[in-house]
This record gives C-alpha cells, sequence and structure tokens, in this order.
C-alpha cells in the first residue's frame, strides 16, 4: 500500500498550490469570498475568510488526492478498461497508461496534467455506478490544481512513494478507512477522525440491527450513521442485509437484493472526503456480493451517502436561524458547495429509522459561530462547554422511529461516544431533561478499561430506544471493575473487551474485569452516574457512614477566575518585567500542575488590573497598554455570558473573563489540583490567582493555620484519593488517539468542587503529622537548585549540600505520608489496629508496604508494572535490613493486612498512593544552572547604555573573565575543557527570535503575520474614531514558525517572551557567530539597535543594497509601532523619533535605489497578502 505520510505530503503541496491559484483567479476567489460570507451568515462558521479558506482548500487538496486512489485502484484491480495513471499490476502498467497521456497531450496541445487526470475523473463520473462520487459537488471540479502540480501528483503514483500496487483480494477496502483516519492532518485534528474497530461495530450492530429486525422484519428495517465517516457501520449493516435477503430469497437475483440492501443504508457525515470514502466502500462491497468485476457493467445503484452536517435540520423542518432567515426572503437555506443539500432533508428526517447507530465525535466545537448554533438548536441538552457528544446522543435518538402511547414500535440506537458527560457538569441536562425521560436506555456499557484502538478518550456505550412510554423499570449496565492490564495484540480480544462481550447476557456476573447488573432506571435519571462495580462499596459505606462532609466546614470552594485569554495574560513575572510590564500590574497566576506534593510550584503570572470587583484603567498601565493592544481584537471577541462579545457588551478589554472578588486577596486557603492522577492539596500562603484547574477551598473567617493543616492532612490521604476517584470524572490518559493508560494509577481524574463538597470526614484529624508535612515541604521548596541558583552563585558546594538535604528531607516526607495514610484508615474506622510509628525511618520510593507487595508479585509473574520505572525506583521485595526491628514487624504487619484485608487492599495499591513524581535532581540541576546562566547573560552592564546588537564571540570575550559565570557554565557542561564560544552559541541557541518575519514564519505564518498587520492598521483606525469592521485574525500553531523554539517563545498568539533578538545573515563579515540583541529593547530601541548594524554595514563594511535592505525592512517592521508608541518630540531626537526613523528609510531607499515594495518583499508580506 502507499505510505500515508507520502500521500500526507501530497496534500500538504496541492494545499499550497491551490492558495496561490486563489489568488490568481479573482472569479473563484469572488465566489469563495461569497459563500464564506453566507456561511457566516447562516452561523455555519465564525472564521475569517482566510481561515476558513484553509479548510476548503484543504478539502479541495484532498479530493484530487483521494481521487487519483480512487483510480488507481480501479485500474489495479481492473475494474475500468482505460488507463490514465498506471501501476506496477502487470495489467494497468505505467508505460501504457504514459503513452495514453502523451498522446492526449498531443491531441490537446494547449493542456496539461490535470486536464489528463480530470478525464479520468469525468469517465468515473459518466458511469452509472461512480456519477455520484465524482459528482458537481466533489472539489476536483471546482479547484484547478496547477499544471505544475499535476504534473508532480501524477508523478508521484508513476513513480514515487505512491507507485506501490493497490491489488487487493476480494477487493477489500479497508486501507480506505485508514486514509480517512490519517491522509489530511489538518482534517483530523478539526474533526477529530476516528475509525470504529470492526469488533465495536459488530458488537452494537448485534444489539441494535438484530432486534429490530426480529420486531420490524427484513424488509422495514432501515439503518442510519449520521457520522459515518469511512463507512464502518454502514458496510456492517449492509453485509448483514445481503446475507439476510439471500437467505430468505435465494431464488432471486442478487443484483436485486444487493439493491435493496443498499437502499436501506443511509449515511451523512460532515467531511466531504469521508463521504467520498464510503461511498466508493459501498460501491466495492456491493460489485463483491455481485460478483462483479466492471464498474463499466455495474448499475446505478442507490447508494444513500451524503455530505453534510447531521445536527442541522435540513429541509422544510429547519430550525437554524440562518435557514429561517433564507426561508423568510424566499431564497433556499444555506449549503456548502460540498454539501447534498437536495437529499439531507430526506435522509435525516425525524423519526424513520429503525436502526441508528455510530461512533460520533467525542471534541467540542472549537468555532463559537457553530458552537452557538448547535445550542440554539439543542436547548434542551446542550449545556456549558458542552461536547459533540451531547447533541449528537439526542439527535440519534431523533431519527429513530418514536414509539407510540403502548410503547411500541421505537426503533434502535446504538453508538459508542466519550463518556464524559456521566460526571463532568455539561451533562446534567442531558442525563436529567432527556435520557431521564424521553428515550428508553436498554444497556449502558462502561469501556473505558477497554483497549479501543484511537480512544484515549474514555468512552461509554449506549444502546436504547426511542421510546419515553411503559418503559422497563431496569436498564442492563456493564460496570467496570478493573482496566486493561497491558494493551493486548488483538484489541478485540482484549480481557476487558472479551468479558464484556461474553458476560453482558449473564446479569449478576462478576469477574475480575466488569460486572453485569440491572440497575434500577431512576439510579441513571440523575447526574452524575458511576459506572464502576461494586467492590468499593463496602468501603465507600464504611466512609459515608453518618459522617460529617468537607461543605460543613468550608465558606465555599471555587477559583479566583479566569481570562479566558490566557495566551494573552500569562507570562512568568522575569517575562513581563522584562518588557517594561508594571509590577503591580500581574500576580502568581496559579494552575494544577503546579500543585503538587504540599507544595504551588513556581510558574506564571497573569496580568491582572482589578482591584475587587473593580476594572482599573489600561491607561494607567502603559506597559500593560503595550503589551496587550496588538491582542485587543482577540480579547475583545471574547463572549459574555449574555453570548455577546466584550466589545458590544462595552466590557474593557483588557479585563479577565470572570473574578470571583470574594476569593481575592486570601492569604490562608487550601488549592488543589483539579485534573491529575491523584489528589493533590496544599496550604497556600500569601494572595494569589487560582485558575479554574487549581480552585481554592476558602475556610470561614475565624479558621486558624492549625483548621487548615487539619483538613490538608486527611485530604493529602489515600483514603481521600480512593474517595475522589469513586466519585469523579475518568479523563483518561490523552485524548483522541492518544492511547489508554496501561495500568490504572494512569488516567487522570477530574476532582471537582461540587464533589469536593461531599466528602466525609473523620471525627479526629491527623494535624500532627499534616503540620510536620507542610514544614517539609516548604523546606524542601527552599533545598531546589533553582532556590539555590535563586540564593547566590550555584556553586559545586552549594548544590551538593542541597542535594543532601533534599533527599533527606523527601525521604521523610515519603514516610511521614506513608504514616499519615496508615493513621487516617483507623480514623475512618477501616482498621482497628494502630500501625502507625512515632518516628520513622526515612524512606526511598519501592519501600513502601504496598510496594513491597507489588514487586513480590512482579518478582512471581503475576503482575506487569511500569510503576517502579516510571518513578525511578527498584523494586524491593524483602524489607530493608537497615530498618529498625520494631519498623520491620510494623511494616510487615502492613503487608499482612493489605493482602488479607480487602478494603484496606482496595485503597493500598498504586492507584491511591502518592507518586513523589518529580524530574529528578539531575534534570532540575540542569534547568536551574542554564536558567542562572541566561540571567547573567542579560545583565544590563553586558548590553551598555546604547542598544547595540552583539554576536555571541563578543558577549564570550565579555564573560570570559567572569569567574562566577566560568564556574557555573562549567557545571551545566559538565567539563572544563569547553570551548566559550561554542558554549554560548548552545546556551543561547534556544533562546532568541529574528527581528524580520520572513526569518521568524514559514508560509502559513506569514499568511497569518499579514491578516494580523490589517487587523492593526484597523484597530488604529478605530482609534482614530472611524467605524470600522474589524475580523479577528487566526491563531498560529507550531507550524507556522520556522523553528520549534520559536513557536515555544511565541505561542498561538505570538506574544514574545524571548530572551534575545536575533538578526540572521547581519554579522560581521568574518564573525560566523549569532548576532543577538535583549529582548527587553522597546521598539524605539530596537530600531536604533537595526540602524546601529545597518550603518556600521553600510559605511564600515561597504555591503551591497541586496545585503543591506533586510536591515531596513526590519526598521519597517518597527515603524507603526514607532509612529504609534514613540510619535512625540523628544530632547534626544531631532524631533519625533518616529518620523526619524520613517525619513531614514525613505532616504536609505532613495540613496539603494529601491522603493517600499521591496522592503514588504523582504518581509515576505507580499506573497502571503496576495495568497490570503
Amino acid at each position: 500500500m502507499i505510505p500515508l505520510k507520502a500521500l500526507q505530503a501530497q496534500v500538504t503541496a496541492l494545499t499550497d498550490d491551490l492558495r496561490g491559484v486563489v489568488a490568481r483567479d479573482s472569479e473563484l476567489e469572488s465566489s469563495l469570498r461569497k459563500e464564506h460570507d453566507q456561511a457566516k451568515d447562516a452561523r455555519r462558521t465564525a472564521g475569517t475568510f482566510e481561515t476558513w479558506l484553509e479548510d476548503v482548500l484543504d478539502q479541495a487538496a484532498v479530493a484530487w488526492v483521494l481521487g487519483c486512489v480512487f483510480v488507481r485502484f480501479c485500474e489495479d484491480n481492473e475494474l475500468v478498461e482505460p488507463l490514465w495513471i498506471g501501476g506496477p499490476e502487470p495489467a494497468a502498467p505505467v508505460e501504457r497508461a504514459v503513452q495514453h497521456r502523451q498522446q492526449y497531450l498531443i491531441d490537446n496541445p494547449r493542456h496539461n496534467d490535470r486536464h489528463w487526470l480530470r478525464e479520468a475523473f469525468e469517465y468515473l463520473r459518466g458511469l452509472r455506478a461512480t456519477g455520484k462520487i465524482f459528482d458537481e459537488h466533489n472539489p476536483v471540479w471546482r479547484f484547478d490544481i496547477s499544471g505544475e502540480a499535476a504534473e508532480r501528483l501524477s508523478e508521484f503514483f508513476r513513480r514515487g512513494p505512491g507507485l506501490a500496487s493497490l491489488r487487493v483480494e476480494n477487493l477489500d477496502t479497508r486501507f480506505l478507512g485508514d486514509l480517512y483516519q490519517d491522509l489530511s492532518i489538518h482534517a483530523k485534528k478539526t474533526y477529530a477522525l476516528l475509525q470504529t474497530p470492526d469488533f465495536v461495530e459488530e458488537f452494537i450492530l448485534d444489539r441494535t440491527f438484530e432486534p429490530a429486525v426480529k420486531e420490524f422484519g427484513l424488509s422495514e428495517t432501515l439503518v442510519i450513521d449520521p457520522t459515518c465517516g469511512s463507512g464502518h457501520f454502514l458496510l456492517g449493516a449492509f453485509d448483514r442485509l445481503v446475507k439476510l435477503w439471500r437467505k430468505r430469497e435465494p431464488t432471486t437475483d442478487v443484483r436485486v437484493l444487493v439493491e435493496r440492501a443498499l437502499g436501506q443504508v443511509t449515511g451523512v457525515d460532515i467531511n466531504p472526503f469521508a463521504v467520498a470514502i464510503a461511498r466508493f466502500r459501498l460501491l466495492v462491497a456491493a460489485m463483491r456480493e455481485c460478483g462483479l468485476t466492471s464498474l463499466e457493467r455495474t448499475p446505478a445503484w442507490p447508494v444513500r451517502v451524503a455530505t453534510g452536517d447531521s445536527l442541522l435540520h435540513w429541509g422544510r423542518k429547519s430550525r437554524h436561524q440562518g435557514d429561517l432567515i433564507a426561508e423568510l426572503e424566499g431564497r433556499n437555506a444555506f449549503a456548502y458547495a460540498t454539501e447534498d443539500a437536495d437529499v439531507l432533508g430526506d435522509y435525516l428526517r425525524e423519526g424513520q429509522y429503525t436502526v441508528v447507530v455510530g461512533n460520533p465525535p467525542y471534541i467540542t466545537v472549537a468555532d463559537s459561530a457553530r458552537n452557538q448554533l448547535y445550542r440554539s438548536i439543542y436547548p434542551d441538552v446542550c449545556h456549558r462547554q458542552y461536547a459533540l457528544t451531547v447533541p449528537f446522543a439526542k439527535r440519534f435518538f431523533d431519527l429513530a422511529k418514536r414509539g407510540d402511547e403502548h410503547g411500541e414500535g421505537a426503533g434502535h440506537a446504538g453508538q459508542i461516544t466519550g463518556n464524559g458527560f456521566m460526571k463532568r457538569e455539561f451533562g446534567k441536562r442531558l442525563i436529567e431533561k432527556y435520557l431521564a425521560h424521553h428515550v428508553e436506555l436498554t444497556e449502558v456499557i462502561d469501556a473505558s478499561g477497554a483497549y479501543i484502538p484511537g480512544h484515549g478518550t474514555p468512552t461509554v456505550i449506549l444502546i436504547g430506544r426511542a421510546n419515553s412510554r411503559r418503559r422497563a423499570s431496569a436498564v442492563r449496565a456493564v460496570l467496570g471493575v478493573r482496566g486493561e492490564p497491558s494493551q493486548p495484540n488483538e484489541p478485540s480480544k482484549g480481557l476487558v473487551w472479551r468479558a464484556v462481550v461474553d458476560q453482558i447476557g449473564q446479569p449478576g456476573s462478576v469477574s475480575e474485569w466488569v460486572s453485569i447488573a440491572d440497575l434500577p432506571r431512576a439510579n441513571l435519571s440523575l447526574h452524575p452516574w458511576s459506572l464502576s462495580a461494586g467492590v468499593a462499596s463496602p468501603v465507600m459505606s464504611k466512609l459515608q457512614s453518618g459522617a460529617d462532609v468537607l461543605s460543613g466546614v468550608v465558606d465555599n470552594i471555587g477559583y479566583v477566575g479566569q481570562t479566558n485569554a490566557d495566551s494573552s495574560m500569562l507570562a512568568t513575572r522575569e517575562q513581563l518585567a522584562r518588557v517594561g510590564v508594571e509590577s503591580d500590574a500581574h500576580l502568581q497566576f496559579v494552575t494544577g500542575e503546579a500543585v503538587r506534593d504540599f507544595v504551588v510550584h513556581g510558574g506564571d503570572h497573569s496580568l491582572f488590573l482589578h482591584r475587587g470587583s473593580e476594572h482599573l484603567d489600561i491607561a494607567d498601565y502603559p506597559g500593560v497598554l503595550r503589551r496587550l493592544w496588538p491582542l485587543r481584537e482577540s480579547l475583545w471577541a471574547r463572549r459574555t455570558f449574555a453570548k455577546l462579545s466584550y466589545k458590544e457588551e462595552g466590557r474593557p478589554w483588557w479585563g479577565w473573563h470572570q473574578v470571583a472578588s470574594q476569593r481575592l486577596g486570601v492569604s490562608l486557603c487550601i488549592c488543589f489540583a483539579f485534573v491529575a492522577t491523584h489528589n493533590h492539596f496544599v496550604l497556600s500562603r500569601g494572595a494569589k490567582l487560582f485558575n479554574r484547574h487549581a480552585p481554592m477551598i476558602k475556610l470561614r473567617r475565624e479558621a486558624t493555620e492549625d483548621d487548615h493543616l487539619r483538613l490538608l492532612g486527611v485530604l493529602n490521604s489515600s483514603t481521600a484519593c480512593f474517595w475522589l476517584k469513586q466519585v469523579s470524572h475518568n479523563k483518561g490518559n490523552g485524548g483522541i488517539g492518544g492511547g489508554i493508560g496501561d495500568e490504572d494509577w494512569e488516567p487522570r481524574y477530574e476532582f471537582t468542587g461540587t464533589k469536593l463538597q461531599e466528602f466525609p470526614l473523620p471525627k479526629t484529624y491527623p494535624l500532627g503529622r499534616a503540620r510536620v508535612l507542610d514544614s517539609l515541604a516548604q523546606r524542601l521548596s527552599s533545598l531546589t537548585p533553582a532556590a539555590v541558583a535563586e540564593s547566590g552563585v550555584p556553586t559545586r558546594e552549594r548544590l551538593r549540600a542541597a542535594n543532601r538535604d533534599y533527599d533527606l528531607t523527601r525521604s521523610q516526607m515519603i514516610a511521614l505520608q506513608e504514616e499519615l495514610d496508615w493513621e487516617v484508615y483507623r480514623l475512618y474506622g477501616l482498621l482497628r489496629e494502630e500501625l502507625t510509628c512515632p518516628e520513622p525511618p526515612e524512606l526511598k520510593l519501592g519501600e513502601r508496604a504496598f510496594e513491597i507487595v507489588l514487586a513480590r508479585k512482579m518478582a512471581a509473574g503475576e503482575v506487569e508494572t511500569q510503576w517502579f520505572a516510571r518513578h525511578g525506583s527498584t523494586p524491593v521485595t524483602e524489607l530493608p535490613t537497615h530498618w529498625p526491628d520494631d519498623y520491620r514487624a510494623l511494616v510487615q504487619r502492613r503487608i499482612e493486612v493489605i493482602e488479607s484485608d480487602r478494603n484496606i487492599g482496595l485503597i493500598e495499591r498504586p492507584e491511591c498512593k502518592r507518586r513523589w513524581a518529580t524530574d529528578g535532581w539531575d534534570a532540575m540541576q540542569t534547568k536551574a544552572l542554564r536558567d542562572w546562566l541566561l540571567d547573567r547573560l542579560e545583565a544590563p552592564k553586558l548590553w551598555g547604555d546604547r542598544p547595540t546588537p552583539q554576536s555571541v564571540a563578543q558577549l564570550a570575550d565579555k564573560v570570559r573573565h567572569d569567574d562566577d559565570f566560568r564556574s557555573v557554565l562549567e557545571l551545566w557542561v559538565s567539563r572544563d575543557d569547553y570551548d566559550l564560544t561554542k558554549t554560548l552559541a548552545k546556551l543561547v541557541a534556544d533562546e532568541h527570535v529574528p527581528y524580520l518575519a520572513t526569518y521568524r514564519y514559514k508560509p502559513s505564518g506569514l499568511r497569518k503575520r499579514a491578516q494580523w498587520e490589517r487587523t492593526w492598521e484597523q484597530q488604529r483606525l478605530e482609534d482614530a474614531g472611524e467605524g470600522v469592521q474589524i475580523a479577528v485574525p487566526p491563531k498560529y500553531t507550531s507550524a507556522d514558525f520556522a523553528k520549534p523554539s520559536y513557536w515555544r517563545a511565541r505561542g498561538k498568539l505570538d506574544v514574545p517572551k524571548e530572551r534575545f533578538i536575533s538578526y540572521p545573515k547581519a554579522g560581521r563579515d568574518g564573525d560566523g557567530t549569532e548576532l543577538l540583541g535583549w529582548a527587553g529593547w522597546d521598539h524605539l530601541a530596537q530600531a536604533q539597535a537595526l540602524a546601529t548594524v545597518y550603518l556600521d554595514r553600510k559605511l564600515q563594511a561597504a555591503w551591497p543594497a541586496e545585503r543591506l535592505l533586510p536591515l531596513l525592512a526590519g526598521i519597517a517592521e518597527l515603524e507603526l509601532w514607532l509612529h504609534q508608541w514613540h510619535a512625540d518630540e523628544r530632547p534626544d531626537f531631532p524631533g519625533s523619533p518616529a518620523q526619524f526613523f520613517t525619513d531614514l528609510i525613505d532616504a536609505e531607499l532613495s540613496q539603494l535605489g529601491a522603493d517600499r515594495a521591496e522592503l514588504t518583499n523582504l518581509r515576505g508580506l507580499s506573497q502571503a497578502a496576495t495568497s490570503a
């Protein structure tokens, strides 16, 4: 088969080509802009034209590549007589195809390879069987790739990686499913493309299709997959239908039966090339059933697969706003050029299907217009930050036949979907307002523990009927007990999946992996759902028996606020200081990742112009204004709770989205990690900004520090971790395509404040141990390499001493946490024995009782685990001999309890025990040394009073005799015979970003930069009092930057966070090292620095114009900023600095015989503008 990466490269190349084609074809561009305007009016998109166009061009590029794949498949498998591309198969050789092409070009001298490929597409379009695949909706007719691109595409299939054979046994088209998922990287990210494995499709059809046939009869069975993708469910249903028809009517012509079966299967998908693949696969499957080997002799079968958005109500029942306006004006409802609007009303008519099956996307809707559109169509289920699983859950049942007043005749629906709605707040309406009352769930299957390829998101399978009358009192539930212990070689034979299949028909059965129960329907009528088996019930009952709960002792739980603009607002304290942001305009911003092991680790700060509930005026903070003004339109575009933009509502664009003023300025609270594998609670001292991933527990005003410490101890216990995991949402291990966690301690959980309020409290608390742990954690923070470097020169001696103390303190914390865990078991009544030690010896990871039990099982071959390897510890199977005898006896008793007491054994395992995960001392030390050295290179004394760029070699000369710097550098490189200049070059290699756009971005980034510059132009007009409509420019991605280090420094909004500016190709002749400037220079200083280099290279080095012009282009790139921030006259300039540099640019251009257009071209923006 053809390598997928090679095909992806073809799609990327054609997208680039089509971008230029659109720029040169004013008629095509005009039609696309009109379509985009109509799409915006219909609320199908909120993106700019340029952003929207990228999706359209990607689809067109895929259509050309996929069209060639279809042609090659037909040629290699001898399904057609003519030959256009050819391949390695003797029946369809490249040589003969090339001869045909050459003759065509001789006969049509004004044509090229694009026309020749279209000859193939036209031929297939003219056949009865394949006409729909290449109909007028296929982008290959609308978009003309260039002749050169067409030739390269043809050569790719004739002589490049595409020459691989596509001949398959039995016309198997499974490889096309792989293409669907991976052909376009852009589409895979946009639509979350994911194939449904055959074994999942078969399972769902067994539980929907089969009972539907029995109830409604074969001829009345109608199947739809409204999210059909590459057609797995359609093919499965088609295959079953044909087999049943053959069995019922063995003498009927198979072609009649195939046509009948095709008419009973319908698919819809929003992705045009998914539909093309599904159509083609169904067609080939039909040919195979009929024994046909020629498309020319294949009839025009009714392949009912269409492109369109299944969540919209097409046709006369359309209810979304854009369609209503169109109908009132007498126009047809809007549809994209690729959509089959003429049939969607019929295909998606509600209440007509006996079987509705599919695998809907699990993602949220990033486009704000579509998000609001779906919310308006499905207001009864779309809630908060809903995922697409929510409206699709309803849509599946809407398409099914409704049951009558007796509860009979209801269609069957089955879907595998993300399980986030079960416990997260956005699922509340779906569960309580819809699933609980309007449909009849018959089976709910927890699939989160099964290994399903590509599904990193935990899933659930919902089976039910579109019936709200006389529903059965119970719902069959498959409850998870334990996840797959390792990735199976054959996913369909995974231990968990096989247990699901084998046990689902046996209510009451329990295995190591799942248990089956018939749950009262009322249990599933309230949010949240819990589909874990009841093995934890005795422990939960013990914990919750007559206990007080956390809500009774706290004032409130929640976060300080959210920016809804983190990329704009966040930076480190040092980065904000570097660019001149006022010190009182930002505070420490705490995220969940920073809350670990009793400590809030340092991280970003956030701009914060609030005092209580009042906004401060940004005009009083010029440093903040300069930082945020370029981002103003994107900040103003944030949506308020009234669904208006900040600009529409008149809100300050520099403010946070939401601020809980009652939580501001709190000097003492407990914060926690909202999403983590384990529980992490920290006593925080001093005012901080806690975001939604690090909520805070605020106690009552009279609460003392000891009151906080009491709670801190119990909340950080293994018992608390166990309880939280029973009631919290399992988020899996990495999202769609991210893989699942092989072990139960790996998945991340969402620990919400709502759940935490219900946390049961013991009668007494582990205050003593909590106090010591908190104190040790503070000491540990003072011993890190970063802390050593911050307090002085990080010498070898200081670091060695800190390392010893750090290891000792950490070992004490590990031992003390172990004592706290065992103390808490007794406080909750889970254990009657006193199994704690007043003064335990220090412990290393691997020496805790549960780890010794785990290591012994591992040595016996009973389990496989990465627990020890992932945490840098050594499995210990015997009690360490250096322990005191009484402690050895205590741990031995703990081991016996773990092995004999089921309740303790459920908690004393990796899922509930603190991981103590760190980067390790060596990694922390390397980072601290590097940061110290880089900070030293930013010292003002190295850069002088005038902004003058310096080469790495010049910087090396300045630090050559700095003994402190040299000693730390030696530690960093771990050798004393280093080359100073080369080592400095390595040190700063990823810490600079070039001064000129064309050096910073790839072509895609330059296109986005052009849009940003247009936005800034319009913002300036707006500031001047003109009424303008300003488009929100697109965000950047890592693929837009010339180097990964530039992306890391700038991010998706291109916000400067680098330490240095680089000046590629601008260094002095003879000095090949990087020329650098300080990134803390403002626009004026940057212009002065460039002018200094320019004049030196012109006057001293006599550089020619072609080498000088990029430097002038760099000044021109700063020019508008100079006029914005430095237009006023200054005594050290002959008037206005901005005007000075404008005059300088014009004068130098005149001398060099160049013009402004050449500078724009050198910046890389002239081509970007024409292709935007």
